[in-house]
């Protein structure tokens, strides 16, 4: 329980982010932290030009507040998501409410200095348009947040200028901002909170002066205003009831609305600790809604659409540390938890952080949603962006507070690592910067500290449905990252797909759109099309935002959060049911190093209607690049033609309109499609896939809009904004029996490709079962045996598999690796393994010595033997240190086979040969 200690009695001001006595020694870091003092410089400078506005006319800045000026209205009415109208009558000028909950807007906010003072007509807004660059007469709702904007910036300006005279005391500043804040505070004294006339949802989310009470910014500055001002009114006998009843009434509307069961709660409880420390005890006030009161109801006692701290903290994942919702929303949530501990601890210096170790443990968990490149996935309303750094940031500042050297040292070396990386750099932008970054960063050892010791080769989310999987490091890390809908903030993208290599991302999802409630979010971004999925009769399709549409994670290799000492292959199988067309999918999606240290991706997507009859399928895939070109077997080029197919007019999803420049092709054959990404002065970067045939299979190529979620991380400016390639394979019969199968090679334009060429084949007698071998160039195939589960069969001359997957390697005739997974029973070349009953992955890697070994559950293991040489012997190692060994035993049945049985997992085991 958060310790509720009436903080700061007496009217001891300021005390939210500083107090009188600490005064002088922040004065004192204004001389020493370069950073500190040009955030202070900035904003006098900001202020310069408003205090002269204000100096030659007192009115010039509190006339451009969007205010209820004539009229004086005090009742709001909305209808759903947007302003109404306004009527009744109050004694003095009301604050305007927003005019949407749509940001999207054709219309541009107008500088201050271009605002009409007292403006109030009931005509509506006179905006300018985007595009036309007219000026012209709207009703609010189409302004977008211009309203609520526009007084959020006064208000910063008055914030602004506050800070400045506690900090200076200097009395024009106090002058500038008070008339603000007493304008305002009265203003929305008078108003009442708004009324949806359709009594839609909206009733239950609405704030005081936005559509919803997790955007109420203006919270923030209206009580740091009054904290650095609150000497000064004092000192003129400023009467603040109003105001006081002002934070109560917006504490109480942020108490009784909201969203209860996602971030909103946290969101929320930000603004009310802001609220319950400027304010004073509960006995200060005739209806004892002060601190405590407050306090309590942001960390203890929960409503019904307001959840307190220590509820909405069970949310999350305790054992990996993961938030149900978007890389975005998720680590934004991190930032939020890390500013309401900070600024609850300034008050009370009771390390408030040991009460919640999720908190720590999720910052740092946030780790494993990065690409190589430092920046975020994109699965969801998510875009590319790299980890906060205030998060890091706010966690130095504690354990410096608390001495936790250990703690700092760690997290200071990541921060460091950012910094190196040129992805941040130090400095200051808002009072939370200001006041609570520590100075300096720890420097020394703490630079030896890297990013990648905190992913792993893969890591699995359930609750966001996220697989992701990584391989390699600076120019040659590859990862995948596989989502599907679960939680908060999802798309309809059935068994997504972003794909990194060549240091971008090369395959990336579209992000979301303008606003969620813009036609191009709803019918394009939100929808499967935008994604790199499959879509079956072009229609699948189910709720975005708020999603229970998971997969489940069949297999996985090496296991989530592990690393694996064989590091050659990364993979995933995952399972969905598509729910509006009824359809089983699956997805394998495997990582596999060659020998000349490139990857190469493996991406099989199976996908049938569970009922009998007419079917189609559609595997589509983005990929950055300014080209897109189709050769057939012999390396010429396809012919290709327009088409008018993918379009609603055929029935299709809206989703397809988007797509131009449509062209078709049609063949039965093997084919590899090239993007090709040009960036000024760097070598091209391209995408090769290698598509397997299949019977009257349609090909397309197409541009898709533009990506939302790219970042000038992880795609060169050349292509932030332009439309996206895109190759899409159509079968108009079941794909799973006969499953879309692409085989990615990325590589760089004066690099040898290490891939020569990619086969695909078939057994009509095991129909589930997908050969791909893969040739490359120094004379090594891989040969990938994938069956549709761990149950299938194949059988074949003297190969037998039953089981999922298998992998070997070939330099010319002799054996690298064997890899299998998912396995029940395997032989071949000599090789008979064996489980104990239940499925086992095993690694077999050929050594000078022998063999080494890694497997996840008992086996036996045939092996072959020449006669006449001594067995090899078997090697047991724990934690790299030998505990146990012994002789082979050779096969009573056969006596070209050598038998080893492993009783549990090992994560190294070696079979060593001796002389002959």
């Amino acid at each position: 329980m958060v310790t509720l200690t009436v903080i700061g009695q007496g009217g001891n001001h300021p005390r939210i982010y500083v107090n009188n006595e600490t005064k002088s020694d922040f004065l004192n870091t204004l001389e020493t932290v370069s950073w500190k003092k040009d955030l202070v410089e900035k904003k006098k400078q900001n202020l310069e030009k408003y205090l002269e506005f204000v100096e030659n006319d007192p009115t010039w800045l509190v006339s451009r507040l969007q205010m209820n000026w004539n009229t004086k209205h005090d009742k709001v009415y909305l209808k759903g998501g947007n302003f109404s109208h306004s009527d009744g009558s109050a004694p003095v000028a009301t604050v305007r409410f927003s005019g949407t909950r749509d940001w999207a807007t054709d219309y541009k906010r107008p500088k201050l200095e271009d605002v009409q003072p007292y403006f109030d007509d009931p005509k509506g807004l006179y905006l300018e348009h985007k595009e036309t660059g007219k000026m012209e007469w709207i009703h609010p709702s189409k302004a977008g947040f211009a309203i609520e904007k526009i007084n959020e910036q006064i208000m910063g300006l008055a914030q602004d200028a506050a800070f400045l005279y506690w900090l200076t005391n200097d009395k024009k500043y106090a002058d500038f901002a008070a008339p603000v804040f007493l304008t305002y505070t009265d203003g929305m004294f008078y108003r009442d909170a708004p009324i949806d006339l359709k009594m839609s949802n909206q009733q239950n989310i609405s704030g005081l002066a936005t559509f919803e009470v997790i955007h109420e910014a203006m919270v923030v500055s209206l009580v740091t205003a009054y904290d650095f001002l609150y000497n000064y009114f004092q000192e003129n006998n400023t009467n603040l009831d109003h105001a006081v009843a002002v934070f109560q009434k917006w504490g109480d509307q942020i108490i009784e609305k909201g969203i209860p069961d996602n971030n909103w709660n946290l969101f929320q409880a930000r603004f009310l600790t802001y609220i319950a420390l400027v304010l004073e005890s509960n006995s200060n006030y005739s209806n004892g809604k002060g601190q405590e009161y407050f306090l309590d109801h942001t960390f203890n006692t929960s409503t019904d659409r307001q959840l307190a701290i220590r509820e909405s903290l069970l949310v999350y994942d305790h054992e990996n540390g993961m938030w149900p919702e978007s890389s975005s929303y998720s680590v934004h949530v991190i930032t939020t938890l890390l500013r309401i501990f900070t600024l609850l601890d300034h008050a009370t210096n009771n390390n408030e952080f040991l009460n919640y170790p999720i908190v720590e443990k999720a910052a740092l968990a946030s780790f494993q949603y990065l690409f190589p490149s430092g920046y975020t996935v994109g699965f969801g309303d998510a875009n590319h962006k790299i980890l906060p750094p205030e998060n890091f940031e706010l966690l130095i500042a504690n354990y410096r507070k608390y001495d936790l050297k250990e703690k700092e040292a760690l997290i200071s070396g990541l921060l460091n690592q950012i910094i190196d990386d040129k992805l941040y750099k130090r400095h200051a932008n808002d009072y939370f910067e200001l006041f609570f970054y520590v100075d300096d960063l720890a420097q020394g050892d703490v630079q030896n500290v890297s990013i990648k010791d905190l992913t792993s080769p893969t890591f699995y989310a359930s609750n966001v449905s996220m697989f992701n999987q990584r391989m390699g490091e600076g120019n040659d890390a590859v990862m995948v990252s596989t989502a599907a809908s679960y939680g908060n903030h999802t798309h309809a993208n059935g068994i997504s797909m972003e794909l990194f290599a060549n240091n971008y991302v090369l395959g990336p999802d579209s992000g979301k759109g303008p606003s969620y409630w813009h036609p191009t979010f709803r019918n394009y971004y939100a929808r499967m099309p935008a994604h790199n999925t499959v879509v079956v009769d072009g229609k699948s399709d189910y709720a975005n935002m708020r999603s229970y549409n998971p997969f489940v994670l069949d297999n996985a290799y090496p296991e989530s959060g592990k690393k694996a000492d064989f590091d050659k292959i990364t993979f995933s199988k995952v399972t969905f049911v598509e729910p509006k067309t009824r359809s089983d999918q699956q997805r394998f999606t495997a990582i596999i190093k060659s020998n000349t240290n490139q990857k190469y991706i493996v991406d099989v997507f199976r996908s049938k209607k569970q009922k009998p009859g007419k079917q189609k399928h559609e595997y589509i895939y983005h990929n950055l690049g300014q080209s897109l070109e189709l050769f057939n077997k012999q390396g010429r080029d396809l012919k290709l033609s327009a088409t008018k197919d993918l379009s609603s007019d055929n029935g299709d999803l809206k989703a397809y309109d988007f797509f131009n420049n449509k062209v078709k092709t049609q063949t039965s054959d093997d084919v590899t499609a090239l993007f090709t990404l040009k960036s000024e002065n760097q070598p091209n970067n391209y995408m090769k896939l290698w598509v397997k045939g299949s019977d009257n299979q349609s090909i397309y190529t197409v541009e898709s809009p533009k990506s939302n979620a790219l970042s000038k991380g992880t795609a060169p400016t050349e292509v932030l904004d332009k439309p996206l390639p895109t190759l899409i394979l159509k079968r108009e019969e079941a794909a799973w029996i006969n499953p879309f199968a692409v085989v990615f090679n990325p590589f760089m334009e004066g690099q040898k490709n290490t891939i020569k060429n990619v086969s695909y084949s078939a057994m009509e007698a095991y129909p589930n079962t997908q050969i791909i071998t893969v040739e490359q160039s120094d004379k090594i195939t891989d040969k990938i045996v994938l069956n549709a589960s761990e149950g299938d069969v194949v059988e074949k001359a003297d190969f037998f598999q039953r089981g999922l997957l298998s992998i070997e390697r070939y330099s010319k005739e002799n054996l690298e690796f064997i890899f299998l997974s998912g396995m029940i029973k395997y032989e071949h070349n000599g090789w008979d393994i064996v489980s104990s009953g239940n499925p086992f992955s095993v690694s077999i890697e050929k050594t000078e010595q022998g063999y080494v070994l890694q497997n996840d559950a008992p086996i036996t293991i045939n092996m072959p033997f020449e006669k006449g040489r001594e067995p090899a012997e078997l090697r047991l190692y724990d934690n790299d240190v030998l505990v146990a060994s012994r002789k082979g035993t050779v096969n009573r049945n056969n006596s070209d086979l050598l038998v080893f049985k492993l009783a549990k997992a090992y994560s190294k085991v070696e079979i060593v040969y001796t002389k002959k």
